[in-house]
Parts: C-alpha cells; sequence; structure tokens
C-alpha cells in the first residue's frame, strides 16, 4: 500500500482529533488503510421490498412501501409515545418513536407514500417496527442500490460513529483516493484464479452494485487475506528448515529398542506405530523438528512422547517434558519412572514444590547428564535450569502455556532442541492449517482397541433424584464420580454459590450413606487444589465437585461417572475433555449433561451431537461451525491472528486453496526472488517484519 494509505485518520474529510481518538480506541482505526479495510457486515439492497402480510421471526430488517393512514400519540412525558400506523396494501403496521416525537409528527403526512425501513417485532398480535427509517416517495428520488451496514460499538455511536457515520467517512475516503489503490497479489495469480481486483474489491464491498459483486469482493478479499497468512507460516516454517540445524539422531539406540520390545504395557496402534515413524524420521534429518502431536483423549500420545524421548537419550542427548500444572507432572512422572525402572535412565521431577537442596541436586545432574530425563512445570522455565545437551522438549497441553514461555525453552542449548508440542484438543483441519501452518501435524486418529465408549446421557433438572440415585450404585460398587460447574468470569460469584448449594443437596443425600464429598474451585489456592485432586486420586473422597475445569489429563480410572451441571453454558470441545476424564479404567463410564428446560436451539444442537458421538474431531468440526475460532481455540492462541474477512468457521476451502496457491509459490520460487513474485516478497517483508517469530516454538 501507498503513502496516502498509511495517512493518520484524523487527516480524513470528516474526521478530525476527537473522532480520530474515538475510532482508534473503540474500532482500531489509525489510518486510511484501516478505514478502508474496516468492512460492512450486511448489507440492504433498497430496490427489493418485503410485503407487510408476509413478515416473519426470522426477518432482521425489512423494507416495505406504502402509505400511513393514521397518526396519534399515547401516554405523557417520558412514557409519551407517537404511533403511525403504516399499509402496504397486504397488512398494517405499527410504526412507533419513544423519542423526537414533535420533530417526527411535524415530518408525517397522512395519505403520503413512503418507504419504511426497520427490525419488525411481534407485540400484542401485531407486528410493530420502533424507530423506523422513513423515505418520502417523491418525483426525482431515487434509492440506492445497497445500504452497507458497518460494525461500531456503543461509545462511538454516541459520538456520531455508528454504522451511518462510518458509511459517511468511507464515501468521503473512496472519493479521495479515486481509484488509486496498488494491487497486492501478482497478476499469473489474479488470472489464474480468475480474482476481482484489489480496487475492484475493495469499492464493491463498501458501494456494492449487485449481490454477485459483493460474492467476487468478499471472495477477492479473503482468498487475499488467507493467503498471506499461509504464505507468511510457509515462509517462516521454510526459513526454520534451512537456517536451523537440530540434532541428528541417526540411531534408533538400545534404550530404545530394549524398552519397546520388552518393557513396552501393550501393542502399539497403528496410528501410533505411524505417528512414532513420522517423529523419528524428523530428528534423522538434522533439522530442527517443530511438530504438533494431536490425538482424542486416550489415544495414547504420552507413551508415542516417550517413546521420542527415548530415541533422543538412545544418542547419548537429554529430554525434558513440561506439563501445566503440578498433578500433571507427577502422574507423567510416576508413571514414566515405573515404565522405565528395570533401564539405566535416571529421570528427575521438578516443580514449584521441589526443596531448595533437591532443587540444586536437579541442576547439578542435569550439567553433568546424570539426569536422562527431566519432568516437570512452569519451573522447567527458570534460567537457572540448564542442560548440559537438551535434545528434545515435549510439552504436554500445549494451549496451557503462552507463547513467550515455550520460546523461553528454546534458550537451553546453543543448538536447539527438537520440540513436540501435545494437544487433547481435536483441531478442525482449517484450523490446524492457520493456527500451526507452520509446523508438521501428526494425529493419533485411533483409540487403543479395548477402550469402553463412555455413555452419554442428556438430562434435566426433574430427572435430580434419579441422577442421584444412580451415582449412589456406581459409589456402592466402588467407582467415584466428578460433579463439574460451569465457571463464567462475569457471573463468579453466583457460580460459586450455585457450587455451595449443590455441595449441600449433595452433602444431604450422600453423607448418611457414609460418602465423603471434595471441592475445587477458582477460589482456593492451587496447593489447596492439588490436596483435594491427590484426595480423590487416592480415593479418600468419593465425589469432587468442582467450579472450575478438571485438570486435563489427570487420570483417575476408578471415576465412572463425570456429571456436568449447566452443561448448556459449555462449548463442546470443554464437554468432551470433561468426559475424557472418565473411561480410563476397565468399567464402563458414564457422562451426564443436566441443563435446564428452556435452553437454546445451539445449546439443544450441542446436547445431541455429544451424546450421538465419542469422537472428538467430529466434536471439533461441529464447535468450530457453532462458536467459531476464536472461542474454540482461545485468544492466547489466536495471538495476532486478527482476520478483517475472513472466516474459518465456513471459508474452509478459500483456506485450502489458499495454502496450496502459497505452495505452489514457494515451491517455485522459495525466497520470492522472481521478478513476477516482486508484489509477494515486498508485503512479506513488511508483515515478517512486523510481527515476533512465535513460530519458531509455538
Amino acid at each position: 500500500m501507498d503513502a496516502l494509505l498509511s495517512t493518520p485518520i484524523a487527516y480524513l474529510k470528516g474526521v478530525g482529533p476527537q473522532k480520530a481518538q474515538i475510532l482508534q480506541e473503540e474500532l482500531g482505526i489509525f489510518t486510511f488503510q484501516d478505514l478502508l479495510f474496516h468492512f460492512p457486515y450486511r448489507y440492504q439492497d433498497r430496490n427489493n421490498f418485503n410485503t407487510g402480510s408476509q413478515i416473519s421471526s426470522e426477518d432482521n430488517y425489512v423494507q416495505l412501501k406504502g402509505r400511513i393512514t393514521h397518526i396519534s400519540e399515547a401516554g405523557s412525558g417520558r412514557n409519551k409515545k407517537l404511533h403511525a400506523l403504516f399499509n402496504d396494501g397486504s397488512a398494517s403496521i405499527d410504526l412507533v418513536w419513544f423519542q423526537g416525537h414533535s420533530w417526527i409528527k411535524n415530518k408525517l403526512n397522512v395519505l403520503n407514500e413512503y418507504i419504511v425501513f426497520g427490525k419488525p417485532k411481534y407485540y400484542q398480535n401485531s407486528w410493530s417496527i420502533a424507530h423506523p427509517e422513513l423515505i418520502k416517495v417523491e418525483p426525482g428520488v431515487i434509492l440506492k442500490g445497497f445500504e452497507s451496514f458497518y460494525p461500531s460499538t456503543e461509545k462511538a455511536q454516541r459520538s456520531g460513529l455508528g454504522s451511518k457515520g462510518i458509511s459517511k467517512l468511507v464515501i468521503n475516503l473512496l472519493d479521495q483516493l479515486n481509484r488509486q489503490i496498488p494491487e497486492n497479489l501478482p497478476p499469473y495469480i489474479c488470472a489464474r484464479l480468475h480474482l476481482m481486483s484489489l480496487v475492484d474489491a475493495l469499492y464493491e464491498i463498501h458501494q456494492p452494485k449487485s449481490e454477485t459483486n459483493i460474492k467476487l469482493a468478499k471472495y477477492r478479499l479473503k482468498f487475499e487475506e488467507l493467503f498471506f497468512l499461509q504464505l507468511e507460516l510457509l515462509l517462516r516454517k521454510g526459513n526454520r528448515d534451512v537456517q536451523l540445524k537440530g540434532y541428528a539422531i541417526k540411531e534408533v539406540g538400545s534404550v530404545f529398542n530394549s524398552f519397546y520390545k520388552q518393557h513396552l504395557p501393550f501393542e502399539l496402534t497403528t496410528a501410533q506405530k505411524r505417528v512414532v515413524k513420522e517423529i523419528r524420521k524428523d530428528l534423522s534429518l538434522g533439522k530442527h523438528m517443530n511438530r504438533l502431536l494431536q490425538g482424542d483423549v486416550g489415544s495414547g500420545k504420552t507413551l508415542v512422547a516417550l517413546l521420542s524421548l527415548l530415541l533422543v537419550i538412545g544418542n547419548d542427548l537429554q529430554g525434558a517434558l513440561m506439563a501445566p500444572t503440578e498433578i500433571l507432572a507427577n502422574q507423567h512422572f510416576i508413571g514414566i519412572s515405573d515404565l522405565l525402572k528395570d533401564l539405566n535412565i535416571k529421570v528427575a521431577l521438578l516443580t514449584g514444590s521441589t526443596k531448595k537442596a533437591e532443587r540444586l541436586l536437579i541442576h547439578e545432574g542435569l550439567l553433568n547428564q546424570e539426569i536422562d530425563l527431566l519432568i516437570g512445570t512452569h519451573a522447567l522455565l527458570e534460567d537457572s535450569v540448564q542442560f548440559k545437551s537438551l535434545g528434545l522438549v515435549v510439552i504436554d497441553e500445549q494451549h496451557r502455556f503462552g507463547v513467550a514461555q515455550r520460546a523461553r525453552m528454546w534458550r537451553k542449548n546453543k543448538i536447539p532442541p527438537h520440540v513436540l508440542i501435545m494437544t487433547a484438543t481435536p483441531i478442525p483441519r482449517t484450523l490446524a492449517m492457520t493456527f500451526y501452518g507452520d509446523l508438521d501435524v501428526s494425529v493419533i486418529d485411533e483409540l487403543p482397541p479395548g477402550r469402553k465408549p463412555i455413555q452419554t446421557i442428556h438430562r434435566r433438572e426433574n430427572h435430580r433424584e434419579k441422577l442421584y440415585a444412580f451415582i449412589g450404585e456406581q459409589l456402592k460398587i466402588g467407582r467415584q464420580a466428578y460433579i463439574v460447574y460451569p465457571l463464567i468470569q462475569e457471573s463468579e460469584k453466583l457460580d460459586f454459590k450455585n457450587l455451595e448449594d449443590g455441595v449441600v443437596q449433595l452433602n444431604s443425600f450422600f453423607h448418611p450413606l457414609g460418602y465423603s464429598i471434595g471441592i475445587v474451585h477458582g477460589k482456593m489456592k492451587s496447593a489447596q487444589k492439588d490436596k483435594a485432586m491427590q484426595s480423590f486420586i487416592d480415593q479418600k473422597i468419593q465425589i469432587l465437585v468442582a467450579t472450575t475445569v478438571i485438570e486435563v489429563g489427570v487420570n483417575v480410572p476408578n471415576a465412572s461417572v463425570m456429571v456436568i451441571e449447566s452443561a448448556e453454558k459449555f462449548g463442546l470441545s470443554q464437554l468432551h475433555q470433561l468426559r475424557g476424564r472418565v473411561g480410563r479404567g476397565a468399567e464402563k463410564s458414564f457422562c451426564i449433561l443436566m441443563t435446564g428446560d428452556g435452553i437454546s436451539k445451539e445449546a439443544q444442537k450441542r446436547m445431541e451431537t455429544m451424546v450421538s458421538s465419542n469422537d472428538g474431531f467430529v466434536l471439533a468440526e461441529v464447535d468450530l461451525q457453532l462458536r467459531g475460532p476464536g472461542d474454540l481455540m482461545g485468544t492466547q492462541q489466536s495471538g495476532a491472528l486478527a482476520l478483517k474477512i475472513a472466516d474459518l468457521a465456513r471459508d474452509g476451502q478459500i483456506v485450502q486453496l489458499a495454502r496450496e496457491q502459497a505452495r505452489a509459490v514457494l515451491n517455485e520460487d522459495s525466497v520470492l526472488k522472481l521478478e513476477k513474485n516482486s508484489l509477494l516478497n515486498s508485503t512479506m517483508k513488511q508483515i515478517l517484519k512486523s510481527k515476533p517469530n512465535w513460530g519458531r516454538i509455538s
């Protein structure tokens, strides 16, 4: 983009310093370019009219043409309202104003023809429109084809920067630019994909001439946005592969072979074997590995991670496994130590609870390589934790670590350690290509044989007594149960009260039967939460009640019941993660989704999907459609991914096309030096310069 587009927004006609500050603070519009890429969220075709008799509750807005037949006023003072009865020949509609009565009344004339535009509401057996937009039909009045509606905020609206105010500024900007907008994509890509030019797309997105032009403009702008994102990710990955060397793990090693042949707890699934081969190949190339391992709950990711660590340890290097909580780190330490007890491998545990004297011994053992494998929490990130030869870092539940935190593991060696990051949250393909497009991705899409599917049931409040009786039956045969309440930040006190009330109810039913109830909630200190969780793991308590999500990955094979209260408040991925806390033993397990009676259609869809499927990847795709990528991935993961127009939930085919085109460009010209790619080269230099390269570790 040229210098004109980088002009501060204050210098646009109709803005000035005060409005510029509002645009910056409320809408993130700092320059002409920012306003140009502030796109409408919907359009109204002013040449198409509805009929009053066919208005339905699905109509967000309607446009009618007819006459005002009667004008009246009702109420007094602040409660005064102005009514106008409007008839389009098929039905009568009540137009109502709560403010500006006198001014509006003077503008209205009975029997004059008007065009009415507004949001219909069904009230007392008739349709009404509050504060409609009115256009008097007169000779020479010509309606514009499409009106664009722009996103704004309440504060911006109070400053005259609602949709109409922004629309006026956009018109001023387009007039000033006079179509002098430079192209971003090379002609050969535009011609190959039959794309509208950038200047045409920008003018049509703001001032469209037809529905077809809106679609063509959106497609062009979505493709460009996603193409440059994919090009950035692939360039970063290519640069890393070329520039960054990694330890070359050439030999499988006796440690791996001994464990695989003599101590493997069970036969690997086909998917596990495939992923181990992918990782082994990466490690052998002498290039830095940065691989994402995703697999559903219980698919055996930890065993794959251990085998990867053994490949490194068998080549005289060290390994590290980092988990987000002490409980999970302890669980990994106990499980892995037990698996390796007959091998000559030194495993150590480092968490925030590790005593100073023991910590110093660990530091020393890492530097002289007496310790082969270090398992721990965020404590591994401390500068004092240094290795003699760290070959591989495994990061469990990677979304629980910020990218800056994860990047600190990079500096533990002169030669960067290989990185394997794991997630138990299945990620839809379009999101994986976008959020993790610069990583190699391995998927364990198969559960170990014999694992019993969890029976999921949806129940409402009137089944409460039967629910408690069922939990009692499970406890009687020695099982345990989780009961989880949602924690919504805006209403923490309310949710905490829900938990308190729930515990009172549970105690009144289960305490007389001799069962103990433990509590985990957000107001407890970490040590208290860990103690309660440990008591549950040790079966000292039979029912664990929580306001926060039960720690991902915590393994309590004896727990066979998961009750999720107010399940309609959770997304599908959260529900699936919670469900995965049970079904980890040999016994049949159950997940009961408790909701109120009046849940939304979307919530009902989530409940039905949970009941019908145990496949996390199927659920992730449905969740993406229902909630969108922001909620699914979390703000920490989205980071700088602020898409202006593309929608990852609905634009999967464009994401795929953008990926293919970006890969084709780089396959031919890996560093964008060809003359025909000069535009791409200059644009990518700006993009790469403006963003930190978290992709090296994220």
